[in-house]
């Protein structure tokens, strides 16, 4: 089995190298493709995306690359949408036409954020922001072109690769007595390594059972706010190294509007993963387990 990976240098996209590479032959590739073999990884290039996929007739496409500055995508609407939504057309185009499994990484910002229920994969959407809007735009685009297809929509990923909130929350916490860290908006944060995980465990399953492909929702098991997770990150590194010098006292809760942004953030970003435990067989761990295992990695 041959299997392309757009986006291999981003914190999914890290991660998928590791997991996916078991399964065959992996041609992973960034922004910059691959000159030498006339390969291109940049989704701002439709025509060379297409390329790609025609020359390497791979037998899955892993597109882990988008726009994920969500603010930023406020004033570069464009850019947002060609990466988020005309390239992934453009992959289930050539995926279409060469017979290849697309999977792609989508977002619970394809919802309102209303109420306080997770969301099935099957409730109606009603994006708040240019990101979601064009995510949104890139899963239909998909459906519409390739049956062949799986979408994981997830929500507040971190990577001890790079930076992440719980990176931000220490730096702040060494420096500062009171922390004031947003209390109303209700997710749970999920690693790069477990989505990276169940994406090659969904792979194998599919290329098995092609009535399994669609739409699924993928997060760490459990809810928490932003304060919550601020909070658990420090006990956290005071429990895992006790060593570490953290001069934070207090982790204030605040609303949303204590930190205005450029782009609306929903308040309810919880996904129920039910449909994706049940048809792959999975258990998905609580969210804790995931960050103290990021935090011993990076304390």
């Amino acid at each position: 089995m041959k299997i392309l990976l757009l986006g291999q240098n981003g914190q999914v996209g890290w991660e998928l190298q590791r997991s996916l590479t078991p399964l065959g032959e992996l041609v992973a590739l960034d922004r910059t493709g691959d000159a030498a073999r006339g390969l291109c990884g940049d989704l701002q290039d439709l025509d060379g995306l297409r390329g790609t996929v025609l020359t390497l007739r791979p037998d899955v496409i892993v597109n882990a690359a988008a726009h994920t500055a969500v603010d930023k995508a406020q004033s570069e609407a464009d850019l947002a949408r060609r990466l988020n939504a005309e390239a992934p057309a453009a992959l289930a185009e050539a995926a279409n036409a060469t017979g290849a499994w697309l999977v792609h990484y989508s977002t619970d910002y394809v919802f309102d954020g209303s109420g306080d229920r997770p969301w099935v994969e099957d409730a109606p959407t009603g994006p708040l922001n240019v990101y979601g809007q064009t995510k949104l735009d890139g899963e239909r685009a998909i459906a519409a072109a390739h049956p062949r297809h799986l979408i994981l929509r997830t929500s507040w990923v971190y990577a001890a690769r790079g930076g992440n909130f719980a990176k931000t929350m220490l730096r702040l916490a060494a420096d500062r007595e009171r922390l004031t860290v947003i209390d109303d908006q209700f997710g749970a944060p999920t690693g790069a390594e477990l989505i990276a995980d169940v994406t090659a465990h969904a792979i194998r399953q599919v290329l098995q059972r092609p009535q399994d492909a669609g739409t699924y929702h993928l997060a760490a098991a459990g809810e928490t706010t932003w304060n919550g997770y601020a909070r658990h990150v420090i006990d956290a590194a005071r429990r895992i190294k006790p060593e570490t010098a953290l001069a934070v006292q207090e982790v204030a809760a605040v609303p949303t509007s204590a930190f205005p942004t450029p782009a609306r953030r929903p308040h309810n970003s919880r996904l129920d993963t039910t449909r994706l435990q049940q048809t792959f067989g999975l258990r998905l761990p609580a969210w804790q387990q995931g960050v103290d295992r990021m935090l011993a990695e990076i304390l």
